[in-house]
């Protein structure tokens, strides 16, 4: 009797060699170096995040040209959070052109907590839009420009730059939305100063469901890629955002990124970055290749253990320091990436 056929299987993947199995090798290295390290505390704050199992832990890397490589749990969902500010001041930027972006929030770093309500006393603006401050200022104008819509578009565009269909953690949402009183100030506070003009819940609902969009390891290296391949998406060629916003939204992600540990990150890692207190942080290596972690431990600031480690371990390994001139990582990654002869 013969064997039933089987449906739908999956054909075999086939064996990486050269240098895209060197790098991988290299990622299933950092993976392994620090899957053991149980430093850092979940954010408790927020009541649905400390119920986040906490040994979680994913790396991946998405190439300007779609090549994927990952270790660890990629398949696993966790909340974007502040992640999202990348991709929300992107698209202000280009709704609203440049210079009405800029009347609503600085690009100067703030030496103060990331939740502090507080605003720049020249000219009443959060310092910049990676600060919980600047992207409430964000969304709302965001709310002000589209309307009812804000929410749908903001997904929308989230969904272009993973290159998939996305969805908000609703227990998540509700859980900030009923605990979030700071953020709910700050969002009194730049009402009154005539940042926006529409009523502040709405806003802050805006707010808590862009950071509550569902998220994997894989999907923000290719978000983070999509920046590096100057704003079109290397999976689905999707134009999503123009030059202009992704340089500015680089520029900023580089000095201000990574909360009150942007300058260790600048000197360690080199790249710009985004972290979010669910524990991912994403990071771009420009116009060659973007980079997801996830570790829901956070340290200090406020930025996934594992995953700093292990961006810092891809850094020195590959060389992606921006200003290193000795290191050939830009040619070992252009190696990965050319175009066969």
């Amino acid at each position: 009797m013969s064997a039933m056929p089987i449906l739908n299987a999956t054909p075999p993947i086939a064996p990486l060699t050269g240098v895209a199995a060197e790098l991988q090798g290299l990622i299933d290295e950092q993976y392994a170096l620090h899957v053991g390290n149980a430093d850092g505390v979940l954010a408790d704050y927020i009541p649905e995040l400390a119920k986040v199992p906490p040994d979680q832990f994913a790396i991946a890397m998405a190439t300007y040209q779609g090549q994927i490589f990952s270790a660890g749990d990629t398949g696993v969902e966790f909340t974007i959070q502040s992640v999202s500010k990348v991709f929300t001041f992107a698209m202000l930027l280009e709704i609203a052109g440049r210079a009405e972006t800029y009347r609503a929030v600085n690009v100067q770093p703030s030496a103060d907590p990331f939740n502090a309500i507080l605003l720049d006393p020249k000219n009443n603006r959060p310092f910049n839009p990676m600060v919980n401050a600047g992207a409430i200022a964000v969304a709302g104008r965001l709310r002000q420009d589209l309307g009812k819509s804000a929410f749908d578009e903001v997904l929308k565009t989230f969904e272009r730059a993973a290159g998939r269909k996305l969805e908000v953690d609703d227990a998540v949402f509700q859980s900030e939305r009923d605990t979030g009183h700071r953020n709910r100030a700050i969002g009194h506070l730049l009402r009154a100063v005539d940042v926006f003009d529409v009523p502040v819940d709405e806003v802050l609902d805006l707010y808590f469901r862009q950071c509550s969009i569902k998220v994997t390891a894989i999907d923000l290296a290719v978000m983070g890629a999509t920046l590096a391949n100057l704003g079109t998406n290397p999976l689905t060629a999707d134009d999503v955002f123009h030059l202009d916003a992704t340089r500015d939204t680089l520029s900023i992600m580089f000095t201000c990124g990574m909360y009150d540990g942007a300058g260790d990150w600048s000197i360690n890692v080199g790249l710009p970055a985004k972290s979010g207190v669910g524990g991912g942080i994403m990071g771009v290596v420009n116009r060659q290749a973007g980079i997801g972690v996830f570790s829901p431990r956070l340290d200090e600031n406020g930025n996934s253990v594992r995953g700093k480690f292990s961006c810092m371990g891809l850094a020195e390994q590959i060389g992606l320091h921006a200003f290193d001139p000795t290191n050939p990582g830009s040619t070992y990654l252009r190696r990965l990436t050319a175009p066969r002869r």
